[in-house]
C-alpha cells in the first residue's frame, strides 16, 4: 500500500533561467510565468529541456532545480528501499520513537492486502501484541514495556513522511523501479508519468 498526496512542484522560473545561462540564450525563452502557479512551458523552452534531458546527466542540471514536494505513506519495507535515492532528498517522518503508542494498533496500520490465512492471523495476533504492550506502557511509563513494541513492530507498519525530491531524482528512480515487483514502486512510478513534462523525467 501506499498513499501519495499533496504534490507541490516548485524553481520552474529558477530550473528555465538557469538552463538557458551557458549559452545566454534567455531572450529565446517562451514560457510565461504566473506567481505560484506551473507554468505552460513554452514550444521553445521545451525543445531545449527535452534535448538536455537527453544529453544526460552533465547537461541536464536543470531537472536538479525543480522541487517536489509530496506526502507519502508506505510501509516500512518500502521505506528501506527509498533510502536508497537519498541525494538531493530531504524527508521529515512521522516518528515511530515518540509517537508509536499514541493510539491503538489495528490492522489499517499495516500494508497486508497480499496477506492470506493463517498469515493474515499471524498478523493479527501481532497487533494484538502489540497493544498488550502499549497498554503496559501507557500504565508503568517503563521503557522495557516500549521497547516491545518497537521490536515488534513488523516493516508493513505504514509511515507518513513528507518528501523533498527533485526531477533528477526521479529520473533515476523512474528508470529503476518501472518495472519491480512491489506493487509501491509500479504506483510511484505512474504518478511521476502523470506530473508535469512528465517525458523529461521518463524519457
Amino acid at each position: 500500500m501506499i498513499l501519495i498526496e499533496k504534490t507541490e512542484i516548485m524553481g520552474w522560473e529558477a530550473a528555465i533561467r538557469g538552463m538557458r545561462n551557458p549559452m545566454n540564450s534567455w531572450a529565446k525563452s517562451d514560457t510565461e510565468f504566473s506567481c505560484g502557479e506551473i507554468p505552460e512551458v513554452g514550444e521553445s523552452d521545451l525543445d531545449l529541456m527535452s534535448r538536455l534531458a537527453k544529453a544526460g546527466t552533465e547537461h541536464r542540471k536543470y531537472l536538479r532545480m525543480l522541487a517536489v514536494y509530496v506526502d507519502l505513506t508506505a510501509p516500512l519495507y518500502w521505506w528501506k528501499e527509498f533510502d536508497t535515492y537519498k541525494v538531493g532528498t530531504v524527508a521529515n517522518s512521522c516518528s515511530t520513537m515518540h509517537k508509536i503508542h499514541a493510539k491503538e494498533f489495528t490492522l489499517e496500520d499495516f500494508s497486508c492486502e497480499h496477506l492470506k490465512e493463517p498469515y493474515l492471523s499471524g498478523l493479527q495476533a501481532t497487533v494484538a501484541q502489540l497493544n498488550a504492550a502499549r497498554e503496559a506502557f501507557l500504565a508503568s511509563k517503563d521503557k522495557e514495556d516500549w521497547w516491545q513494541m518497537i521490536q515488534l513492530l513488523p516493516t508493513s507498519y505504514n509511515q507518513k513522511r513528507t518528501v523533498m525530491l527533485n526531477y533528477e531524482v526521479l529520473a533515476n528512480i523512474y528508470r529503476s523501479r518501472k518495472n519491480h515487483k512491489l506493487d509501491e514502486w509500479r504506483k510511484v512510478c505512474a504518478w511521476i508519468e502523470n506530473l508535469p513534462c512528465a517525458a523529461l523525467i521518463t524519457g
